[in-house]
């Protein structure tokens, strides 16, 4: 398995979309953007990705400014160019047009090469009821696991 570093989790992804597939991108970035992401100042919570005249650009992602990067520091919130290959990304621009799915970025994270990564998920809106069978199914099963572990401590 390859090594890599979990920077920012988009949890709220989850939860409100089911996720039905997802890819790797890379993306363009300034010396300072890198530099504050690596210190783990990255926020994916609102981020969503479009695909515009052959390119996909990400929206919304926020990288806090570099502390020492004065004049070179960028806007926190602009958008930025995802890096996929063509086919890729003629794939995504035909779930997006016709089945009217989403992309969202899922994880943020640095690999083995020190390369700064998202993974990208096509997604589908959930619903309210889709939110709440969720909710109680996951109360469940934390009673079971707790049920279990009372019978294992008994005997």
């Amino acid at each position: 398995m390859r090594k890599r570093i979990n920077v920012a989790t988009n949890k709220k992804a989850r939860h409100d979309f089911f996720i039905e597939d997802s890819y790797e991108a890379g993306i363009v970035l300034t010396g300072t953007e890198i530099k504050s992401i690596r210190r783990g100042q990255v926020n994916l919570k609102d981020s969503y990705a479009r695909v515009e005249n052959g390119e996909i650009i990400l929206y919304h992602m926020h990288i806090s400014p570099y502390e020492e990067g004065n004049r070179f520091n960028v806007n926190p919130l602009r958008p930025r160019k995802l890096l996929l290959h063509k086919a890729e990304i003629r794939k995504l621009q035909g779930a997006v047009t016709l089945k009217g799915l989403t992309l969202v970025p899922l994880n943020l994270y640095i690999n083995e090469a020190g390369k700064a990564k998202l993974e990208l998920g096509v997604a589908r809106g959930k619903k309210l009821y889709d939110k709440r069978e969720d909710m109680v199914k996951r109360a469940e099963d934390r009673r079971m696991e707790q049920e279990m572990k009372k019978r294992s401590l008994r005997s």
